[in-house]
């Protein structure tokens, strides 16, 4: 790991690289949906592009852990944004000669998912090695605050470029930030390969997943921490996925009302983003993210019973505030808590977990909004939202494990015990 000033311009350059990337995918993601939405005005159609986005993602996180333990990491992500890019501009071809059927625009998306599924655990062990254990909270929370800005403008950048252009011209732009992307990464940043992939050994990807799950397991501040992420993101999943479709119940149909709830969570992430870089939260991890917990609890419980639009954005806004108050504590103890070998896999495991355990409650939520008023659904969650926050509070283990700034779960100092119960 670099330690000194260097540090400060390699992770300038890394995090150029990714957000310039990132806005090219955002411009196409929401381009194909909004296309698929427009010409098809099918709700089957538009979950099935929804299904190409995520299981993908979900199919490939366990391997690319194990990639991201046994490979550079570096060229993992400029590999998978090549990947991306040739699917982009293959499609573009497509649509400049006036191929343009759908199935193309699904696989394409599950194209893209197999790359984020790849880049994703790469990228979040990759950080680590350039940036030292101290300041991995502030770059993390700065990092979020600029992905928060950039699903702000991306939204209507997309949207102001279909009025003004064929949808192949905005794959045409994924192509080229991907090919700055990859320059930056190739020709400016400069990162040792770490040690587990300078050896040169045989291995096997079940074997290494297999080691990686057994690590997990045998570490229980990890494996108690994923279940209460797992518990989370069922939680808030009426947060995610049905507040636009209470606020057009409750409040009305109008196109803006369900902008301005876009625009009011995102523009609270960005906020939150930069509160926790410059704050940093609390000397222990553990109580920064139950901070969180606690705030997303009351508020959720405030969007189901607000009675003026006005105060539901701006209820919106403060859980966008809240919820980097829990990303990023989370980011950084697994990043400074992991050991390095392990890293891509440990957080390959949670981008499985994240990646499913919503899309698999709502399965239940969906349905569920149907008979019952989704104000009480939020009433329901976030009371128990409350219940997890006090749990995560009393739970000594966490709380030991949010104090610590090294990586103990990879030492002795953990000890290697099984959790007796989810909360114990």
């Amino acid at each position: 790991m670099k330690h000194g000033e260097p540090w400060k311009k390699d992770t300038i350059q890394f995090l150029i690289s990714q957000n310039v990337s990132l806005i090219g995918s955002m411009l196409v993601q929401y381009a194909i949906i909004w296309h698929i939405t427009l010409t098809t005005q099918s709700g089957v159609m538009l979950t099935i592009s929804i299904i190409c986005g995520f299981i993908p993602t979900l199919l490939i996180s366990p391997f690319a852990g194990v990639w991201a333990d046994r490979f550079d990491r570096k060229r993992l992500i400029v590999r998978s944004d090549a990947l991306i890019a040739i699917a982009t501009l293959i499609m573009a071809v497509a649509f400049f000669l006036g191929k343009d059927e759908l199935w193309q625009l699904y696989l394409v998306l599950a194209i893209r998912s197999l790359g984020t599924g790849i880049q994703t655990p790469a990228v979040s062990a990759l950080l680590p090695q350039i940036v030292p254990p101290e300041h991995l909270t502030r770059v993390n929370g700065i990092q979020g605050s600029v992905q928060s800005l950039v699903a702000i403008i991306t939204p209507m950048i997309s949207g102001a470029l279909l009025t003004l252009a064929p949808i192949e011209y905005i794959f045409g732009i994924d192509v080229v930030t991907a090919a700055i992307a990859i320059f930056i990464l190739l020709v400016f940043l400069r990162i040792p390969t770490h040690q587990r992939a300078l050896e040169k050994q045989k291995f096997s990807y079940f074997s290494d997943l297999r080691d990686g799950l057994r690590y997990i397991n045998a570490h229980a501040f990890i494996k108690t921490l994923f279940l209460y992420c797992a518990l989370y993101f069922v939680l808030v999943t009426p947060v995610a996925f049905l507040t636009a479709l209470q606020t057009t119940r409750t409040y009305g149909s109008d196109v803006w009302r369900l902008t301005a709830i876009e625009i009011a969570f995102s523009g609270g992430m960005m906020a939150g983003g930069m509160l926790i870089a410059s704050w940093g939260g609390f000397a222990n991890k553990m109580r920064t993210m139950v901070l969180s917990v606690c705030i997303n609890g009351i508020i959720i419980i405030g969007l189901g019973i607000a009675p003026a639009f006005w105060l539901y954005l701006a209820f919106m806004a403060i859980i966008g505030i809240s919820m980097p108050l829990f990303n990023t504590p989370f980011t950084v103890l697994i990043q400074q808590r992991v050991d390095e070998a392990y890293m891509g896999r440990v957080f390959s495991v949670f981008s499985m977990i994240s990646t499913s355990v919503m899309p698999i409650a709502m399965l239940f939520f969906g349905p569920l909004s149907d008979t019952v008023r989704i104000e009480w659904m939020l009433l329901g969650t976030g009371a128990l939202m409350l219940v997890e926050g006090a749990f995560m509070y009393t739970n000594r283990r966490l709380t030991a494990a949010g104090v610590s700034e090294t990586r103990a779960v990879g030492e002795s100092q953990e000890p290697h015990e099984e959790v007796k119960t989810p909360f114990s």
